[in-house]
């Protein structure tokens, strides 16, 4: 492939480009999909094999001490801490995105005992919606989970809401909620604010202390590239930790865990909201590829985001009108994710062949082609190869061949 000058430009001058050489990515693979899976920094090679043959094989028992295993929630959650806009104390990673949306949920409910309402919308990723619905069933107190669309959220919330719940970035269509002001009205209405940013944290700027929410969860192997199944995070409000009644009451989040106490006693702080032993090899990779933000300004990291996206709209509508496609998510750039989003009727099949050309993006039902763009990886000539891809696809039917419309299991 030849690049036009002006793409190869756009790289050699970005500011970001060094940042690549930190990623291990296959030769002759276009990697448009680091919103559901960061690729692989290049250091926790070595890390976990350390890990694993020295501090695993050779000290035994003695890591948690010696190495201070025991600390990993802590010390990882103070990197994730500025990604996200919080204070050092304030985040803690540990478990699932699903069992921390649980946690925080519950907390939040339990702040506002005299309402019911869990206010969530339509785009919200489907876990926290079933998490919340399995909660309020869970509670048996006429606790319900009231749905939206996107647009009518800030209209929705009232006297009645006790929490309300959404994701920063819609992870269809890319769609990106106003932060500041959908707190600003919850609060004003009496209501605790629960934020997912699993598709936020690495890819835009966050201030979820100057926002004001009280808790917030997210994930550590999209854009923070901590690998499948990482450790996610939750945040909460450092005024509100003391307040919290942690519903999951483990032995980790306990005043003091090795006391062995029969009676559960909450610990200090964010530590309350962890629940049981730390997965330390998912610990120890999501912290080697933290120090990759070391130095990184976030604010190159939304500019780029925000160009990548522009060039990726404005080519596949120039190659590809006419075929089918359709622009899913916000336009302008400032009102979308890290994120690009088309449909087409034929989505999974088109999406299929696309890898098969060497360009990996993802579908979500029932017809959106996702594409996401990691800033401290996805160069410009990425974005205009995947472009130049999806015309090929598409203008050569190369999607009809049958095996392109064989669903595996994840999609």
């Amino acid at each position: 492939m030849t690049l036009p000058p002006r793409i190869a430009k756009l790289d050699h001058d970005d500011p970001l480009a060094a940042k690549r050489l930190a990623f291990d990515l296959p030769d002759g693979v276009v990697y448009l999909d680091g919103n559901s899976l960061g690729a692989l920094p290049r250091t926790v090679h070595a890390r976990l094999a350390d890990v694993v043959a020295t501090e695993w094989g050779g000290g035994l028992i003695r890591g948690w001490n010696q190495h201070k295993w025991i600390d990993l929630p802590k010390t990882v959650g103070d990197r994730i801490a500025p990604l996200i806009g919080a204070p050092k104390g304030t985040v803690a990673v540990a478990d699932s995105t699903s069992i921390n949306v649980f946690k925080a949920v519950a907390a939040a409910l339990a702040l506002n005992p005299e309402r019911r309402v869990i206010l969530s919308d339509t785009g919200n990723f489907p876990t926290d919606l079933y998490v919340a619905q399995g909660l309020a069933h869970a509670l048996g107190r006429e606790h319900q989970l009231k749905l939206v669309d996107p647009v009518d959220v800030a209209d929705a919330v009232d006297e009645t809401t006790a929490v309300l719940m959404l994701t920063h970035v819609d992870y269809r269509t890319g769609r990106l909620h106003d932060m500041t002001a959908l707190t600003d009205k919850a609060h004003a209405a009496g209501a605790v604010v629960v934020w997912d940013l699993a598709h936020s944290a690495g890819a835009l700027p966050v201030d979820i202390a100057g926002v004001g929410a009280e808790f917030a969860v997210g994930c550590g192997y999209k854009y923070l590239n901590g690998g499948p199944g990482a450790p996610a995070f939750i945040y909460v409000r450092r005024d509100v930790q003391a307040k919290v009644a942690p519903f999951l009451t483990g032995w980790m989040g306990h005043a003091k865990p090795f006391a062995f106490d029969l009676d559960y006693r909450p610990a200090r702080g964010i530590h309350r909201m962890t629940v049981g032993t730390p997965p330390v090899l998912g610990l120890v990779a999501l912290d080697e590829a933290l120090k990759i933000w070391r130095g990184v300004d976030i604010a190159e990291v939304r500019a780029k985001s925000m160009a990548l996206g522009d060039l990726f709209v404005k080519e596949v509508e120039k190659r590809c009108g006419g075929l089918g496609v359709e622009l899913a998510g916000p336009r302008r750039a400032a009102n979308r994710g890290s994120q690009v989003s088309f449909r087409h009727p034929e989505g999974y099949a088109v999406v299929q062949a696309l890898i098969a050309e060497g360009v990996i993006g993802d579908f979500r039902a029932p017809d959106i082609m996702r594409f996401g763009f990691a800033p401290l990886y996805t160069r410009y000539a990425d974005v205009y190869a995947a472009a130049e891809a999806m015309e090929r696809v598409l203008r050569q039917d190369l999607w009809r061949a049958p095996k392109f419309r064989m669903k595996s299991k994840v999609t």
